[in-house]
């Protein structure tokens, strides 16, 4: 891998890793389009490190009194009602079905799950249930002719079920396309649950996740050794930067905004890419890993 294409996958990372529009098709279709070689899962997780960090300095408060509330609470039965030591169980708990799905579909995912037709399938797909899932968001926050606005969920309302849910989600984006954040928000928000309510629920649920699967794969690369590090590394750190600038906008975008230009946006590209796919013109199978 050079260092042009480390910078530019390093953007791409940190751009789409927050929005629901799936980093890890964007990584893949940006190798695709230019005729570079797979980045593959490897780097797609380490340089999700640098944009999980963005999220750690970002959330940095609530995390703090997540931890120090849950830790806690281990020892004080009292302090196990906290809405932050709460959280934190949640956090450990939606974070399970991603946990036992990636090791156990580890070889799925770095082979087949990358063909660019399902890829496709999955931005229409996932971009449709945004849409309706918006849409039923929006009718709640408006009301109607004939009825008053109905008062969606805040994260105190979370509990064990939907936290499991949510985890189920999340775990649905270890297919290329899915977008880890369009499908949590899209859930919590099916489950009724405001629009920021959502998307900080499923930053602070992707944190175990993604570093979790960032250090399995550093743990591999090292021993195999096919990754190069200096563009790795290069890319983490740019992921990082524009990650934290995507953060930070995202959560102002989304308590006032729609979701349908993302909708609008993954149909187009996933129709796109069918029909590029069908002419031949974009082969639907990874070229070799990039080393």
């Amino acid at each position: 891998m050079s260092w042009f294409e480390s910078l530019i996958l390093g953007l791409v990372q940190g751009l789409t890793e927050f929005l629901p529009v799936s980093s890890s098709a964007h990584l893949r279709l940006t190798a695709a389009f230019s005729g570079w070689k797979d980045p593959g899962a490897a780097f797609t997780a380490i340089t999700q490190i640098g944009t999980e960090a963005a999220v750690l300095i970002y959330f940095r408060k609530d995390i703090g009194r997540i931890i120090s509330a849950w830790t806690r609470s281990l020892t004080d039965k009292t302090l196990r009602s906290d809405p932050d030591a709460r959280m934190g169980w949640l956090v450990i708990v939606g974070s399970i079905p991603i946990g036992v799905l990636g090791v156990t579909l580890k070889d799925q995912i770095e082979g087949p799950f990358r063909d660019l037709r399902i890829t496709a399938t999955m931005l229409i797909g996932m971009g449709i249930v945004l849409g309706v899932a918006d849409r039923l968001a929006a009718r709640d926050e408006s009301g109607g002719k004939h009825r008053a606005p109905k008062q969606r969920k805040a994260l105190e309302d979370l509990g064990v079920r939907d936290g499991l849910i949510y985890g189920l989600c999340q775990a649905m984006a270890l297919i290329p396309g899915v977008s880890r954040s369009g499908a949590t928000i899209s859930g919590g928000l099916f489950m009724g649950y405001k629009r920021e309510a959502a998307a900080r629920y499923s930053f602070l649920l992707a944190i175990p996740a993604v570093l979790a699967s960032g250090v399995f794969e550093l743990k591999d690369a090292t021993e195999g050794g096919h990754v190069s590090w200096g563009p790795t590394i290069f890319a983490t750190v740019i992921a990082f930067g524009v990650g934290y600038a995507v953060i930070a906008w995202f959560m102002k975008f989304i308590s006032t905004k729609s979701f349908m230009p993302f909708v609008y946006y993954r149909i187009v590209l996933g129709i796109v890419i069918i029909v590029l796919v069908s002419m031949g013109a974009l082969s639907p199978h990874a070229a070799e890993s990039a080393g």
